[in-house]
């Protein structure tokens, strides 16, 4: 541990789910019984986190009113010698005494993912952190990042003024997952329905493969409060008969398992800070078929790769992976075109 004098406040309001909620746990449940633990966490969390031996922890509610006096109460008791750990990405509201640590788990607080793909109420909320991010930016110290490709993006928009980033990954290290031999299901996605998860072009190409007569299955872990993408693959399922199954959220542990009980990941998000579930999937030895972006190559070496805005794409991977690839154009010549246009007109 560093010799660093000073206190670690720990500040992650709004981490409750996803894998900044995995994290969370890895820490918490790894925090050293010397070190004191000051920490501002969320309510929704309670009883999901193993809490630290003498810890002080503020409850925070998802509220404004609860936020606000969360911010007040962090300014208030930090001291010249502490440092502020951010971990739920964004700077404090209320200027403090201490050094700010922010680790940057969000994309989009960078303003360069489409908002219309989002709820009203989620852009709303978007549009004000990224505020947030981009105003108090100054008050950072230092950014803690899980990759290259982060850092990268955090330094392009943060601005010409230097920054301090530290690219510093992490992960739960998973205990080794036995593959069944007889899988329950051919792909297997692991995550939350934000918009950029791409959901929706996932399932459009599993609409493509079925009208070509290919119906592998998919297994999705979506929760209750993505109802209406819910409803919209539910369509999709029955006017295409896919075999697609939403096993729903489920505690991490129970969430491994999938990994021995499929034939493969499947990855079409569009922006990810570090992608959890890609590393978990290499850790099982999984096979994984992602977005050929940059974070997915920070993290693992895929076995096929796609354009993730293309559903054609995405199910022309699949086709590939499962051993029954599209067969390229065979370009006709002059003779043959004008032959059968002639013919056309017979």
């Amino acid at each position: 541990m560093s010799k660093y004098k000073g206190r670690l406040l720990f500040y992650a309001p709004n981490v409750h789910t996803g894998g900044g909620f995995v994290l969370l746990q890895a820490l918490l449940a790894s925090w050293p019984k010397d070190t004191s633990f000051i920490a501002w966490l969320d309510v929704r969390a309670q009883g999901r986190l193993e809490i630290p031996a003498n810890a002080e922890v503020e409850w925070v509610h998802s509220s404004v009113g609860s936020r606000l006096k969360s911010e007040f109460t962090l300014a208030r008791k930090a001291i010249l010698e502490d440092r502020i750990f951010c971990f739920h990405g964004l700077p404090p509201l209320v200027r403090s005494r201490a050094s700010v640590l922010i680790f940057q788990q969000n994309r989009n607080y960078f303003g360069w993912v489409a908002l219309k793909t989002f709820s009203w109420r989620t852009r709303q909320r978007l549009r004000f952190e990224q505020t947030i991010a981009h105003v108090f930016r100054a008050r950072c110290k230092e950014y803690w990042v899980q990759g290259p490709s982060m850092a990268r993006d955090l330094r392009r928009w943060y601005g010409e003024k230097p920054v301090s980033i530290r690219v510093l990954p992490f992960s739960q290290p998973t205990v080794p997952t036995t593959r069944s031999e007889s899988a329950q299901w051919d792909f297997l996605y692991v995550a939350d329905g934000e918009a950029h998860k791409n959901h929706r072009c996932l399932v459009e190409a599993w609409g493509l493969l079925a009208q070509q007569g290919i119906k592998p299955s998919l297994a999705l872990t979506l929760s209750k409060r993505d109802a209406p993408l819910l409803a919209w693959i539910e369509k999709q399922i029955a006017t295409h008969g896919l075999k697609i199954c939403n096993l729903g959220q489920m505690p991490h542990d129970k969430l491994l398992s999938l990994y021995g009980q499929s034939k493969a990941l499947i990855f079409p998000s569009v922006s990810e800070s570090f992608g959890l579930p890609l590393v978990e999937a290499r850790q099982a030895s999984l096979p994984i078929l992602a977005s050929e972006l940059d974070f997915v190559r920070d993290v693992c070496e895929p076995v096929q790769t796609f354009d993730p805005a293309s559903p054609t794409s995405i199910a022309r991977a699949v086709r590939r992976f499962i051993g029954q690839p599209d067969l390229p154009l065979n370009p006709v010549g002059a003779v043959e075109f004008l032959s059968a246009l002639l013919g056309s007109l017979d």
